[in-house]
């Protein structure tokens, strides 16, 4: 009994000298100190004057660094987020404290409303603390202040200003949660928040991005490839969505719905070189080389300086002739290796590293036409 004694009276001297340091307009920290280390003592956890003097210290040290920013006096930026961070942690705890049910179990706390207001006041630097950080690349304090600012809608605290529809800025710091999940390469900090982010309509495509790539690396194929078709329904034009969704059907052989997403993509862009370029390789996949062999003369035309149209022209044309019967069709087989020579040599001229893939094709059609000077100069540089 004794030592309780002595505890409640300490805590009321330390609680009394808070208050005199709050009042004398000077070393708040110092009143922040003392609540804290009461705080230290688990018997003192659920107090709730520790924790409104504790808040009261840290919204004094804010207006004081408040105050030297206006003055243009110097101040240390990170230290002042730091301040505005506290104030969130504190202010949550003692709303949870102030909401615990009476005997009865009713709940009506008598502190929220001007707990609330004061916050709503300060909440703004959330987000300001996360683009600070963000800006020096200290990505995981950033996204800490980012996360702090959404979970506002979360606590019941902020229960009657209904921030997730009346808070315009909610879907671009989830947008920067997604960025920075992206950047950490962390794919789970990155989906956290993406369906709030993808409110955000101007940054949407950089979203759809993100979360294809987490769920890429969460080797969640099919949230992959459903990212990849919105993204591509959205932006058809993008350099990202329509090759990614075409490598991905491609590599699975899924080749009808790889044609389908091109005829759609063409049906935006008929004179699209990577649309184009893209029908053309599916139907040299599947076989279908006259039609392919159209793309890509479709192609040249739009493009003279496209090697790779230039290889899938030669390419069709040396199929062609490989599948028809050499008894009976001599003339139109080497008919298709006349045709195939000049894109062939074409596509060397233009690129000139890709000797494993002009080489072999060059040599059958050298072989096939008795070109022999021509012939023997492929067999060197293949056998090299």
């Amino acid at each position: 009994m004794i030592g309780i004694c002595l505890s409640a009276s300490g805590q009321r001297k330390q609680i009394g000298e808070a208050r005199t340091i709050l009042k004398s307009g000077k070393n708040f920290a110092q009143a922040e100190r003392l609540m804290t280390d009461l705080l230290k003592d688990s018997a003192n956890r659920e107090n709730r004057r520790i924790y409104e003097i504790w808040l009261q210290s840290v919204q004094k040290q804010y207006d004081q660094a408040n105050e030297k920013f206006y003055l243009k006096k110097q101040q240390d930026t990170a230290e002042f987020f730091s301040v505005v961070r506290r104030m969130f942690t504190i202010a949550e705890r003692l709303d949870s404290i102030d909401a615990r049910p009476d005997k009865k179990g009713r709940v009506a706390p008598d502190l929220r409303a001007s707990v609330s207001a004061d916050m709503m006041g300060y909440r703004p630097n959330l987000f300001s603390g996360g683009a600070y950080y963000l800006r020096k690349s200290d990505f995981v304090t950033a996204y800490d202040f980012f996360e702090a600012y959404i979970d506002c809608m979360r606590q019941p605290l902020f229960s009657e200003h209904h921030l997730d529809s009346t808070d315009q800025r909610m879907p671009e710091a989830a947008y920067w949660t997604t960025y920075i999940g992206y950047r950490m390469q962390d794919p789970v900090l990155t989906l956290r928040y993406h369906k709030l982010a993808l409110r955000d309509s101007v940054k949407m495509d950089y979203t759809l991005q993100y979360v294809a790539e987490a769920w890429r690396s969460l080797k969640d194929d099919s949230m992959y490839v459903a990212t990849l078709y919105e993204g591509f329904r959205r932006y058809p034009k993008s350099t990202y969505f329509f090759p990614h969704l075409m490598d991905s059907y491609t590599e699975k052989h899924c080749y009808d719905k790889a044609l389908k997403v091109a005829d759609e993509a063409l049906a935006v862009d008929s004179l699209n070189e990577l649309f184009l370029f893209a029908k053309s390789v599916v139907l040299l996949n599947t076989e279908q080389y006259a039609k392919s062999l159209e793309y890509s003369k479709r192609l040249m035309a739009l493009n003279p300086q496209m090697a790779d149209a230039y290889y899938n022209a030669g390419t069709a044309y040396l199929n062609i002739a490989l599948r028809m019967d050499s008894r009976r069709h001599k003339k139109q087989i080497k008919k298709m290796y006349q045709n195939a020579l000049e894109p062939l040599e074409t596509y060397r001229r233009l690129a000139p590293d890709e000797k494993q893939k002009w080489g072999p094709a060059l040599y059958r059609v050298y072989f096939n036409l008795n070109m022999g000077k021509q012939f023997d100069e492929i067999d060197k540089i293949l056998k090299k």
